[in-house]
């Protein structure tokens, strides 16, 4: 019989894929609650605890497993209902000490210090916060708990700083209040206060070529299945792109994964995916941790589907049945897959969106392209939520390629083909 997998949330883009998965495989997945419930402007965590408990109760099957693959307050949620549940999971202490921006950095220079920037910790609602900050400028600022860098902040100057935390002021508490009220749930070591979620760290600004490694850790083994290069904008803050396979040397991915698996059984986060954003800095030829996931990175998954065949949905599957994924790199339909952040960076109003014959053509041009659109006529585009502090995402698509050349130049070809019409507001 099929087992069965619950995953928290997931959206219509990736709900799709689950499907796809159920109809061809052993396991068989089953939203519990709505995206809009878990990704909206508020969380209610103690709600969505019990509302997704009692519906997984209610199921008539077996409940052989759950999984997540969004941030706070999900990846926070599987572990709680794992337990709960009796089901295989990751522990909520070694979770919370990936995302806790802070408390991960102290964990992580115990362990591989040479690959931690210099950080430190303040208050932005004290009197004179930046007085806390003892990092030369230029440096980033950011809660120590958000997601999809919202509310971080490239700081170059004095003036910079006030106008940033002025902005987190009056913005942090929508991810503050529901993790701080998580942090209750734990025995938190000393200097990590209740009130965490309310505070910021600032840290030295690091750079390179920038990649994200995907791996798992079952029954205290590491696995690494894939490393995403990662392309900004010329801005070095907006992703452009991610690109699979990584174009890093052989002998520097072989460092990155060394020094991933050490941190994360450091950590203590086994049964479970995770990702692990890093840079390689050429001209000092060191390797620097940006930060550390406890899930799959779902905007791999159709990239890992598109190049070896064995996307990372399936891996999440495996891992939470406590079985080893049973893969074989470079069995997918293309040698390189991207996906691609179609973006603007300014506010507007939307007048006009790509439609399904729009998409149908592009498809038949370029096979085995997938658009998400995030965007319709009417919205403006400040109003969407979970969005970086420099520009707007319209939607995004993935593309299979050949070559690198060959991938650049259908994203182009994607971008000109798609007809978003965008008019400017005032003010």
């Amino acid at each position: 019989m099929p087992k069965n997998v619950f995953v928290i949330g997931p959206d219509a883009f990736n709900l799709a894929r689950l499907e796809e998965l159920s109809r061809s495989g052993a396991v068989r997945f089953h939203p519990l609650l709505r995206y809009e419930d878990v990704r909206g402007a508020h969380y209610p965590l103690e709600a969505l605890l019990d509302r997704a408990e009692s519906e997984v109760r209610s199921f008539e099957g077996s409940i052989d497993g759950l999984v997540g693959f969004w941030d706070f307050p999900v990846s926070d949620m599987v572990p709680i209902l794992c337990r709960r549940l009796g089901l295989r999971g990751p522990s909520l202490e070694a979770v919370v000490k990936c995302e806790d921006k802070f408390w991960s950095r102290l964990e992580q220079r115990k362990v591989i210090a040479d690959c931690v920037p210099r950080f430190c910790r303040f208050d932005p609602f004290e009197e004179a916060p930046a007085s806390r900050v003892d990092l030369e400028y230029p440096f980033w600022i950011k809660p120590v708990k958000a997601w999809r860098s919202q509310l971080g902040f490239r700081i170059r100057n004095e003036a910079e700083l006030h106008e940033a935390i002025g902005i987190i002021r009056e913005r942090i508490g929508r991810f503050s209040d529901p993790f701080n009220r998580l942090l209750g749930l734990l025995d938190l070591p000393r200097g990590i206060p209740m009130e965490e979620g309310s505070f910021c760290i600032a840290e030295e600004i690091i750079g390179g070529r920038q990649c994200t490694l995907e791996g798992f850790s079952l029954d205290g083994e590491v696995g690494i299945y894939g490393i995403v290069d990662s392309i900004r904008y010329a801005n070095e803050t907006t992703f452009s792109r991610y690109q699979y396979p990584s174009d890093l040397p052989a002998d520097i991915q072989a460092r990155m994964i060394e020094k991933s698996r050490a941190v994360v059984q450091f950590l203590g986060l086994d049964n479970t995916t995770f990702n692990i954003e890093l840079y390689y800095d050429e001209k000092r030829d060191r390797i620097w941790l940006l930060e550390i996931n406890p899930r799959i990175s779902q905007s791999h998954s159709v990239l890992f589907d598109k190049v070896d065949g064995y996307s990372n949905l399936r891996i999440l599957a495996d891992v939470a049945l406590g079985n080893l994924p049973d893969r074989v790199p470079g069995r997918g339909a293309f040698r390189y897959a991207a996906k691609h952040f179609i973006r603007h960076f300014e506010d507007a109003q939307v007048a006009a969106v790509p439609g399904e014959e729009d998409i149908r053509a592009l498809q038949e041009e370029i096979p085995g392209t997938l658009v998400d659109i995030h965007v319709q006529p009417g919205m403006r585009l400040s109003e969407l939520h979970e969005q970086d502090s420099y520009s707007y995402e319209l939607g995004f698509l993935f593309v299979g390629a050949e070559d690198r050349r060959q991938l650049l130049e259908r994203i182009r070809r994607c971008e000109e083909r798609l007809p978003f019409k965008l008019e400017p507001v005032a003010g």
